[in-house]
Parts: C-alpha cells; sequence; structure tokens
C-alpha cells in the first residue's frame, strides 16, 4: 500500500497524541506534531526525555498506546516497518549498518533489488542489476570514485554517506535519522548534514532526526521539537528554541544553549 498523494499545503507527516508506556512510565505522553516535505525537524530532549521510544512508534518497531502517525493522510500505526519502508521511509541507524565485506556499489544495490523485490536472484547475476541506480545514488552523496571498493574499507564519514546513499534507495519521501553524526568528527559532522539538508531541498524529502551535537542542531535545522519527561515542552525556529526558558531550565541547564554553533 501506498501513501496518499500529499493535498497543497498539508503536512508530509503529521503525529497526533502519541502514547508510549511501559509499565507505569509515559516514555511519550500526547506528543503532537507535524513535518513538512522538504524539511529538517529536529527531536531533542535530555537522557530518558522519550526521543527513541517516540522515533520507533513512528517507525513501526513500536505500537504506540494510543494516537495516530499519518504520512500523506495514510495511518502507519499498525505497520511492519518493512512495511512502512515499502511506503517511502527510509531510516538511519546511530551506529551504521553496511556490509562491511561487499563493494560501497554492492551495498547500495543490495536495497534497490531489495525495494524491487528482487533479492532471491542468484547474487553472481544480481552483483549487475540496478548497477546504474547505485552509481546515481552513490554520486549524490559524494561517493561515486569509491563505487567498487571494500565498504570495510572506508572511513567512518564515509561510511556514513553509503548508509544514507542506501536509505534513498527507496525513494523515500519521509527520512528518519537518528544520531545521523555520532561518533564523527566536528568537520565530518558539518559536511554530512550539510549533504543531508542539500538532497532533501533539491528531492523534497522531509527529515525527522534525533541528535545531541548541538553545533548540528542549531545550524542545519529548520525547527525543532523539544521533549522532557515524554511531553512536548518547545516547538519552534532554532532561534525561538534558544531563548526559550523552559527549555534553557529543563534541557541545557543553568549554563543555557551554546551562544552559537561553531564552524568545524
Amino acid at each position: 500500500m501506498s501513501a496518499q498523494p500529499l493535498a497543497a499545503g498539508a503536512p508530509l507527516l503529521r503525529v497526533e497524541s502519541l502514547r508510549k508506556a511501559f509499565g507505569g512510565v509515559r516514555a511519550v505522553d500526547d506528543v503532537s506534531f507535524e513535518l513538512g516535505a522538504g524539511e529538517l525537524l529536529a527531536l531533542i530532549g535530555p537522557n530518558g526525555a522519550g526521543k527513541s521510544t517516540c522515533f520507533n512508534c513512528i517507525n513501526g518497531q513500536l505500537r504506540p498506546d494510543h494516537g495516530r502517525v499519518l504520512l500523506g493522510g495514510t495511518d502507519l500505526v499498525g505497520r511492519a516497518p518493512r512495511a512502512i519502508w515499502r511506503m517511502g521511509v527510509g531510516r538511519t541507524f546511530q551506529i551504521a549498518a553496511t556490509w562491511a565485506s561487499m563493494t560501497v556499489a554492492e551495498n547500495v544495490q543490495v536495497a534497490l533489488l531489495s525495494h524491487a523485490g528482487r533479492l532471491n536472484r542468484f547474487w553472481g547475476r544480481a552483483s549487475a542489476m540496478c548497477r546504474d541506480e547505485a552509481l546515481a545514488l552513490l554520486d549524490a552523496v559524494g561517493l561515486a570514485a569509491m563505487a567498487d571498493a571494500p565498504c570495510g574499507a572506508l572511513a567512518y564519514g564515509d561510511v556514513k554517506r553509503v548508509e544514507l546513499a542506501i536509505a534513498l534507495a527507496n525513494g523515500p519521501r519521509l527520512l528518519l535519522m537518528d544520531e545521523p553524526t555520532a561518533g564523527m568528527a566536528p568537520r565530518e559532522r558539518n559536511e554530512l548534514v550539510g549533504l543531508v539538508k542539500r538532497l532533501v531541498r533539491e528531492r523534497g524529502i522531509g527529515v525527522l532526526f534525533t541528535e545531541h551535537s548541538m553545533d548540528v542542531v542549531f545550524e542545519y535545522a529548520d525547527r525543532i521539537i523539544v521533549l522532557a519527561r515524554g511531553g512536548l515542552i518547545a516547538e519552534g525556529t532554532p532561534a525561538a528554541i534558544r531563548d526559550d526558558p523552559q527549555v534553557r531550565e529543563v534541557y541545557f541547564g543553568s549554563t543555557g544553549v551554546p551562544a552559537a554553533p561553531k564552524d568545524a
């Protein structure tokens, strides 16, 4: 099943009254927000705020106790992650998931073949399939020259670029990125998220991402939503979030938000 096409001015993603409890603890407590096509929305909060639970409810890894997750008007709740992926939701993870023994191009080809339902083909023949599409995606992330290198030989920042190309293999409308810059140096962080921002603008993809690096959040996010103890406490532009007294107290503490993002 495909997600419904967007009506003019409609949000790409709408989360409505999302709740998820574990025992007596409400990990996500009545959270609602929207995300537009071509927009980068950061989901931040202190440890234990409910970010991962909210993220996993959207992606289908957890089923919420209440609420709806609408992609172009189609409810994702109750669907398996693979079905959600086929509906046009890409995903990257905090720890990059690639096959080190395969070439860079083959990693992307596997994702393309899976999306096309052709992974049952013998790999000796399948290795030539979807190669042009894989090379196009690698070119988009700046790795076309490394197509035939073993993925295990890449620097970590380049592995994260391969993961991004894999996430784009299903032609996503929505991209969920869990700590995309974890383990990366400042320069690599800025290069990767700058690349993501360019690609989503060009392709009209909506991006929801969690991130602990505040320099990345305040430099690249179009809007920010802040969770604390499972609830949504603030939503707005980076400038508005920076000046929000509740955010400064609950999330950043008495020292406040960093004055400005720094260049690598």
